[in-house]
Order: C-alpha cells, then sequence, then structure tokens
C-alpha cells in the first residue's frame, strides 16, 4: 500500500504532493515501482484544526478519480474517518475506506456496505468525532497488544453486526497512533497475536515515530529501519503494508515473502545444475 497524502502538513511529505498533478503522479509512480494498492488522504491524523468534510473531499476525489482512470485495475483506499468523503470516494472508484479513527462517524459501516467495499478497522483512542485530531497525552495501556485486541475485536464485531461480511474486513493495530515507541515496539514484536484475529492484517510502520527515536534519526532517514520493521510484522503474519518507498518496500517484501514461502524465487539457478552457477 503506496501513500499519497494531498494535504500541506502531512508527517512526512510536508506538502510535496499537495498540488493535484503532483498526488496523482505520486500514486501512479508507485504503482509502477510495485505497489498493489494506493491509499489517498486529505487530512494528517496528527493533531490539528478540524478539516470540514467538504474540504477533505476536494482534496481527495479528483485524486482517486485520476488514479482510477489510468490504472484501472490497481487497489485504491481513502483515508478519512468522514462518512460523506468515504461516499463520495467510493461511487467515484476506490475499493476501501482506510478509517484510522476506529469508526468514529456512525455513518461510516452504513456506507461501507451499500458500496460492498473493503474497510480497514484501525485501533486508536480518537474514536469519537469530538476527538479526532486532538492530543492524547501521555497514553498508558496495561498491555498495549491485549487492548488492541479488545478494540479491534470489538470494532470487527460491530461491523459484522451492522452487515459488513468478514471478507471485507482489514485490522490495523495502528502503530504510534496514540501509543509511544515502546508500545509500538510490543505491537511490531507481537503482531502474530493481532494477525490470529484471521483478517488480514495491516501493518502501516514506514517512517513512525517509533522507527526514529528507536535509531536516533530524522523522518528522512528511517526507510532501512522501517523495511525491517515491516519484515518482522511480515514474520509475524501481517499481509498488507502501508509504505513510503514502493521500489524498496516491495524488494524488501518479496524476499519476506520468500522466505516465508508465499511466493516462488523468480530465478532459481544456484546449485541446480551439473555445475555451480
Amino acid at each position: 500500500m503506496a501513500v499519497v497524502n494531498r494535504t500541506p502538513d502531512s508527517f512526512y511529505d510536508r506538502g510535496r504532493t499537495f498540488a493535484l498533478d503532483a498526488a496523482v503522479n505520486a500514486g501512479l509512480r508507485a504503482v509502477d515501482e510495485g505497489a498493489d494498492w494506493v491509499d489517498i488522504g486529505g487530512v494528517p491524523f496528527s493533531p490539528g484544526e478540524p478539516l470540514p468534510a467538504e474540504q477533505e473531499a476536494d482534496r481527495v476525489l479528483p485524486v482517486v478519480e485520476g488514479i482510477r482512470a489510468a490504472r484501472p485495475d490497481v487497489i485504491i483506499s481513502v483515508d478519512t474517518f468522514h462518512a460523506s468523503v468515504a461516499d463520495a470516494c467510493l461511487a467515484a472508484g476506490a475499493d476501501v475506506v482506510n478509517d484510522t479513527t476506529g469508526l468514529s462517524d456512525p455513518d461510516m459501516l452504513t456506507v461501507v456496505r451499500e458500496h460492498g467495499a473493503q474497510l480497514v478497522v484501525t485501533h486508536s483512542l480518537t474514536t469519537s468525532p469530538a476527538s479526532t485530531r486532538t492530543v492524547v497525552p501521555r497514553p498508558t495501556y496495561d498491555d498495549v497488544v491485549a487492548d488492541v485486541l479488545r478494540f479491534l475485536t470489538g470494532r470487527v464485531e460491530t461491523a459484522l453486526s451492522s452487515g459488513l461480511r468478514a471478507d471485507q474486513l482489514v485490522i490495523d493495530p495502528g502503530h504510534d497512533l496514540n501509543k509511544n515507541t515502546a508500545h509500538s515496539l510490543e505491537l511490531t514484536r507481537r503482531f502474530a497475536e493481532i494477525a490470529a484475529l484471521g483478517h488480514p492484517a495491516l501493518a502501516a510502520v514506514s517512517n513512525k515515530d517509533f522507527v526514529g527515536e528507536s535509531l536516533g534519526l530524522p523522518k528522512e532517514e528511517r526507510g532501512e529501519g522501517s523495511l525491517v520493521a515491516a519484515a518482522a510484522c511480515a514474520f509475524g503474519g501481517a499481509r498488507i503494508f502501508r509504505m513510503h518507498d514502493a521500489r524498496g518496500s516491495r524488494r524488501a517484501l518479496d524476499m519476506a515473502a520468500a522466505v516465508l514461502g508465499l511466493r516462488e524465487p523468480i530465478d532459481p539457478q544456484h546449485n541446480m545444475g551439473d555445475r555451480n552457477a
């Protein structure tokens, strides 16, 4: 899953893909570099002033339309917690809603059900309209993995009881979302417990603060650490990876998949003939 942020204040892109052409081109370039999926967002998760849903839709809808027109087969998700934004983007050709607030909008499940779309259910503590984009000071958990599992299980049950099918759901433990570095490292180490819920599990670890703080590195130098974190999650059962570096992530995660026996080597020659290769 490649990342396209059409926002002037994203934590990583810093407005580099805010212009419409830049956002569409970034998504298409990521597909050319190996991404199967493009995630388009118009509002960062980080604390800040709320953006009206109409303005958010104005940002993300034309990006969805541009990428869909150029790449009919790519998976497109919209990173939003507003049901109205999700509705417009799904109608325009998006396939998935990536809601990082754990269903804070009570109408979101209805929209997803009516479109037959997929939904990423993410753990965070900003789970009501009043708490989105607000500071959660010093979040604490008795056991972060157990608490995340409890939350995700409840949200999945709510989604299923609303009429969604199990195969419409993806789960995300929400690395760094209202969590400190120790929490995110614990989620990474114990990702197998998240994956054991049985739904496809997403790891959104790219350039996150837990990577930077673990290595003492700024955002622009977290690439290698991000790949290791993604591979660790892969070995724990993650199967979807939200990453900024499409080419590097494709290669690293294809290798992880080969180690796991999930894909065959492309060109097996070494010690395969009468002479050593």
